[in-house]
């Protein structure tokens, strides 16, 4: 009897042997290989979990999404809201950016995203700020979460109650100001996947990545964990002339909000297009 209790008490300790000796054998680990979100983020940033999401589309009208693809991420900071007019104004006081305004006086608000701002302009606000860009594989799971949604919000097709595009004929959202439409003050709407606010609508916004139109002619650049996209993303990249702008707008409807869409646009941003953005940064 005495050998019977000896035995069963060992037995919660043997099979804990066990469960070790056969992760080790088949290399399984309960350690994840990404990093933990931290606790002491930035309070207006959010934190995208490292891991696999599903990115592109096999849309036949876009054909620059195709095909949908696994990439792997890091976990990374982003931006909780675009950039408004009011922060960026501040840096260009501090003379860490250079001035610019949207055309429209609509679209002045200190609240509203800045408008107007060229990828130079952006890159350098967010350097100011000890951030950077988004790259676009960044972006676009940010905007989709890992499992390939259509939208931030799931696969419900956008409308006004949602994100702030043109809708019904109305850019951003209402027919006050004709043609021109108007964006709204940031986080006009509910928080989307992750804690973020207009994703998709109110500014198409850039980001990192030279723009190559094929995933799979930019192959590993692309494709690889964390992708910065063509010359890993450095200034200078012979043979590229525009970056990748994402994310949908108040001028543009249901289709160009979705997560998958990519637009190409020079850099410098000539002819002037009311670009946004917001910033990013490594999880240490």
């Amino acid at each position: 009897m005495k050998k019977l209790s000896a035995l069963l008490l060992s037995l919660p300790l043997m099979l804990i042997l066990v469960m070790v000796f056969c992760n080790h054998k088949t290399g399984k680990s309960d350690v994840s290989p990404y990093k933990k979100c931290p606790k002491n983020a930035p309070p207006e940033m959010s934190c995208v979990p490292g891991g696999p999401f599903i990115m592109g589309s096999d849309s036949k009208r876009w054909t620059d999404e195709n095909p949908p693809h696994k990439v792997d991420l890091s976990t990374f900071l982003m931006d909780k809201y675009e950039v408004t007019t009011e922060e960026y104004q501040n840096c260009v006081k501090e003379k860490k950016c250079t001035y610019v305004r949207s055309n429209y006086r609509q679209m002045r608000g200190p609240k509203q995203p800045q408008v107007k701002v060229n990828w130079f302009q952006a890159r350098d606000y967010c350097r100011s700020r000890g951030k950077r860009l988004p790259t676009e594989a960044e972006f676009e799971k940010a905007s989709r979460g890992p499992n390939g949604n259509i939208y931030p919000w799931g696969n419900e097709k956008a409308d006004c109650s949602r994100a702030v595009i043109m809708d019904k004929g109305k850019r951003g959202c209402t027919d006050k100001y004709g043609q021109q439409g108007i964006t709204a003050e940031v986080g006009s709407r509910k928080p989307y996947v992750y804690g973020l606010y207009d994703m998709s609508g109110n500014v198409h916004e850039w980001v990192n990545d030279w723009y190559e139109k094929s995933y799979t002619k930019c192959g590993k650049a692309c494709l690889d964990k964390d992708p910065k996209g063509p010359c890993d993303g450095k200034d200078d990249c012979p043979g590229y002339t525009e970056k990748v702008v994402k994310g949908g707008s108040w001028y543009w409807n249901w289709d160009w909000a979705r997560a998958a869409k990519r637009r190409a646009w020079r850099p410098i941003n000539k002819p002037p297009h009311h670009f946004g953005f917001r910033c990013a940064k490594d999880v240490e």
